[in-house]
This record gives structure tokens, sequence and C-alpha cells, in this order.
């Protein structure tokens, strides 16, 4: 069994139009989602096999990724083998004032949202940034990334230099892509 809260704001996500999210996580995990919508508490419990033992903590991942702001849609890249969820939670240091995470918000949402698109297309990660939270998805390496990029921003670096560093990351991945249909 596995137990989470998500916003109360989120659910009407997690349940879907009809239940029908509900019932297709349900379904491709073999796990019942068992959700109060009073409180945003979700357990999960595994309830036939599918083959993967891991899929009551793939579950569990969409379930948070959710919580975190993803749409259903994008939550459902964690169904693919080697995709995980990375959470960055911005207000880890003691003494954040609330004016500080809005501005490291800020900084990461970029210009009309224009960093964190940068982020997203240079890494081939999704990112959501929602409260005190960053939440990456993607493949180990290119949540490595996107963590970097991100930390940077959070540090203070000029977003110029940030974007440097991910132009040079994105070249990284895609000659690890390369190599991997070669070795195919």
């Amino acid at each position: 069994m596995e137990y989470i809260r998500i916003p109360l704001e989120r659910v009407g996500v997690l349940v879907g139009k009809d239940g029908s999210f509900k019932s297709y996580l349900e379904e491709r995990t073999g796990t019942r989602v068992d959700l109060n919508s009073d409180t945003g508490e979700v357990t999960i419990t595994k309830v036939k096999d599918t083959g993967d033992p891991l899929s009551p903590w793939v579950a569990r991942d969409i379930v948070k990724a959710i919580g975190r702001g993803f749409s259903s849609e994008k939550a459902c890249r964690l169904l693919n083998e080697g995709q995980t969820l990375r959470i960055i939670d911005l207000g880890s240091e003691l003494g954040k004032s609330d004016s500080v995470l809005q501005r490291q918000r800020s900084r990461l949402i970029g210009k009309g949202g224009r960093t964190r698109e940068i982020m997203e297309q240079t890494t081939r990660c999704d990112i959501s940034i929602m409260g005190r939270t960053v939440s990456i998805m993607g493949d180990d390496e290119e949540i490595a990334a996107a963590q970097e990029a991100i930390e940077m921003i959070i540090r203070g670096v000029p977003h110029s230099i940030v974007y440097r560093f991910l132009e040079r990351k994105s070249s990284d991945l895609k000659q690890r892509d390369k190599e991997m249909w070669r070795k195919a």
C-alpha cells in the first residue's frame, strides 16, 4: 500500500471526466486507487499482477506528478520504462521568505514561460513549478541536466549562461541517443 496526499484543486485531474483517468491508471498499473476528495488523501493498493513489480510505485509517482501540477497526459509519461519523477523543494533552506521563493519561481518560469520552455526543450524533460516545488519528469540523464540548470537559476546565475549550459547538455543528450542507436 502507498499513501499520498495531493492538493484538493488537483483531485479533479486525478479522477478525470466521469472517473476515466482514475480507471485508466488502475487498469494500466493493476492497482486500486482510493481517493478521499475532502482531504486529498490517496491510497494505492496492488490488486493484480501486471508483470511489473514496480507498478504500485509507478501509480504513486503518477499521482504525485498530478499533485505537483502535471496534466494526467503528461504524468502518464511515467508509465514508460526509464522515466522517473524528481521533486525539488525550493523552500528547503531555512529562513527563505515568500519574496525569495517568488523571485526564484519567477526566474525559473521566465517571461511568458520562456525559461521553463527552453529547459523542457533542451533537456526533453517535463517541468512543473508549483508552490514551493519544482518537479521534473524524464530519464536520469535528462533530469540531471534539468536539475543542474534549475539549481544554477536558483543560485542567481544569469540566464544567458544557463542557456549556454543547456545547449551543451542538449548536444550531449543527442550524442548519447546516436550512440544508443548504433549499439541497437
